[in-house]
């Protein structure tokens, strides 16, 4: 069988990319987006009905539009940019070629199409169960199935990953340890791994069900099993962002890891802990004891809160070593100050690790803690929880990773000047005060489920302060500025794509194969551990950086006890 050896060079960043896998990049990437755009235009009708003011859709479209709105952009958007990552990562950052590429494209189409018939069951309007699809409300049979067959072309995504590294290792195409960027996405493909068995093991009895196959799926079982995928899901997003801040620090600053033995452990620790996380959907539910739910909640997801801690400094502080190296060394954040403020990557990288950190990252240990939980469980809360994560974190830091991948990518000039850095001030700033009003609703009472907030009608109803009510109506006026912030992307993106214009690069150059050992592009190293820096203030090499963690400590602590004593104001109800 013959072995296709083409690769092409980038000019500008000396990036090597193997023809078969540029070409599931591409695709992975644009499906990406498509699903980008579903999910968007379903956000306009959620947020006008849960903004009071507007209340715009019916509750039987509402949960139709929630439940697309949902799967298109925790599952469908994220994973198929995930999927391109995760070839970016081994092929083209190991300068190698990819494995079996008959099999990806198996993969690729098998995502596609699970994707189209998970869509076709909720828009045929009776599988309106939301992302979660708690039994025992049933959907229709193509709803499971079209999550099965989505996991099961995402898994053989991840094996073709993996028989990549397997290829580059034999071959020797680099030197010493893999890329950090390379070990984030390894993390990464092994939690998705964890996270698609752990789907299979629940959705395919509940396909079966939903054919009349099984006749009973127990409801507590589901949902204890249902999270080690729902959740897991979100935690192969947190290790691919965060692979993510890696790079955008290398390629806008060439800033190096302060230390990437610290750095690797972080991701381990992901890899051991990390799915504990899922127990905190969990914490109000009579079924589970309260030593599960304790452990599982506190003394080891406390293990992986320390990972996601240390990125939120290394990355951070190996900009400003880099920063310091140029000369910026004038007070604490001359480095921060002089940053690049109109590089589009950058900005989108930057608000992705305050936002995930000071919002994501705080409100996500005050849910995990299982007394606190029971004051925002079921509230707003937790989806302004899951929007400074999953959106600010992830989708904003892919955002400012597309920004990169067009030029070196799909070989087009990013289209419109600078409507791309405008786009992620708009973008992180207005999803970021969504969140914050969101979660700020959900702690005064706000439901989270319920159609209409206001319960109008509700002979048993209940009169919300009118703090929610104002936390609401700025919760919508942010959610448009979001809103706004995405069809920019969109536009830069499909724009750029398909119309900007075209950079010149060499073609594919054919490199002939000896004894099946590797193509012509050379070995580099890529094993560096840490800067040469000067040192900063108070003799340290980051002093700026250990301030802002001050301040995110200092804010976590404050935050943490100010729940404690809204949570002192329900004690009366014993």
């Amino acid at each position: 069988m013959a072995v296709n050896r083409n690769f092409r060079t980038c000019p500008t960043t000396g990036l090597v990319f193997h023809e078969p896998a540029e070409k599931l990049m591409r695709w992975n990437a644009v499906v990406a987006v498509v699903a980008l755009l579903i999910g968007g235009v379903l956000a306009i009708g959620v947020l006008l009905t849960r903004w009071q003011a507007v209340h715009l859709l019916q509750a039987d479209l509402f949960y139709q539009f929630l439940t697309a709105h949902g799967l298109n952009m925790l599952v469908f958007w994220i994973i198929f940019f995930e999927m391109a990552i995760l070839y970016f990562a081994s092929s083209t950052l190991l300068r190698c070629r990819l494995a079996t590429p008959g099999m990806a494209w198996v993969g690729f189409w098998l995502m596609v199409v699970g994707a189209l018939l998970n869509n076709y069951a909720v828009l045929r309007g009776d599988s309106s169960v939301m992302f979660t699809s708690y039994a025992p409300m049933g959907a229709h049979p193509t709803f499971y199935a079209g999550l099965i067959l989505f996991a099961v072309g995402a898994l053989i995504a991840c094996f073709v990953f993996f028989g990549t590294l397997v290829i580059a290792k034999a071959e020797r195409t680099y030197h010493g340890s893999v890329p950090l960027v390379t070990f984030g996405a390894i993390t990464a493909a092994i939690i998705a791994v964890f996270t698609i068995a752990t789907g299979a093991i629940i959705l395919i009895p509940t396909l079966l069900w939903s054919l009349g196959l099984i006749e009973h799926i127990d409801s507590l079982m589901y949902r204890t099993i249902w999270w080690g995928f729902g959740h897991s899901s979100q935690q192969i997003n947190v290790a691919a962002h965060v692979s993510v801040w890696y790079a955008g620090a290398a390629v806008v600053f060439g800033a190096k890891p302060m230390s990437e033995k610290v750095s690797r452990t972080a991701f381990l620790l992901y890899i051991f802990f990390l799915q504990l996380a899922s127990a905190h959907h969990l914490l109000a539910d009579p079924g589970l004891t309260s030593n599960w739910k304790i452990f599982n909640t506190s003394y080891a997801m406390y293990l992986a809160v320390l990972a996601s801690m240390v990125h939120g400094l290394t990355v951070p502080g190996s900009i400003e070593v880099a920063q310091r190296q140029k000369g910026f060394n004038n007070g604490l954040f001359e480095w921060l100050r002089k940053a690049p403020w109109g590089n589009a990557p950058f900005v989108a990288v930057f608000i992705s690790i305050v936002g995930f950190g000071f919002l994501g990252g705080i409100s996500g240990v005050m849910m995990g803690t299982e007394q606190l939980n029971l004051i925002i469980h079921n509230t707003l809360y937790v989806p302004g929880h899951f929007h400074a994560t999953v959106v600010i974190g992830t989708t904003l830091a892919f955002m400012g990773l597309t920004y990169f991948l067009i030029p070196v990518l799909f070989r087009r000039k990013v289209a419109f000047g600078n409507m791309a850095t405008w786009q992620a001030y708009i973008f992180g700033i207005s999803m970021s005060g969504f969140s914050v009003f969101m979660m700020g609703a959900g702690t005064l009472g706000a439901p989270r489920r319920h159609w209409d907030i206001s319960f109008a009608g509700n002979p048993f109803g209940y009169e919300f302060p009118a703090t929610a009510w104002l936390m609401i109506a700025l919760m919508g006026i942010f959610g448009v500025g979001a809103l706004v912030g995405g069809a920019m992307y969109l536009a830069i993106t499909v724009y750029s794509v398909f119309l900007g214009e075209k950079i010149q690069t060499p073609d594919f150059a054919t490199v002939s194969a000896k004894r099946g050992m590797a193509p012509a592009p050379q070995p580099v190293a890529v094993g560096a551990t840490g800067h040469g820096a000067g040192v900063g203030a108070w003799g340290m090499v980051a002093p700026g950086t250990f301030v802002l963690a001050l301040v995110f400590l200092t804010s976590f602590v404050l935050y943490y006890f100010v729940n404690w004593k809204y949570l002192s104001t329900v004690w009366p109800l014993r």
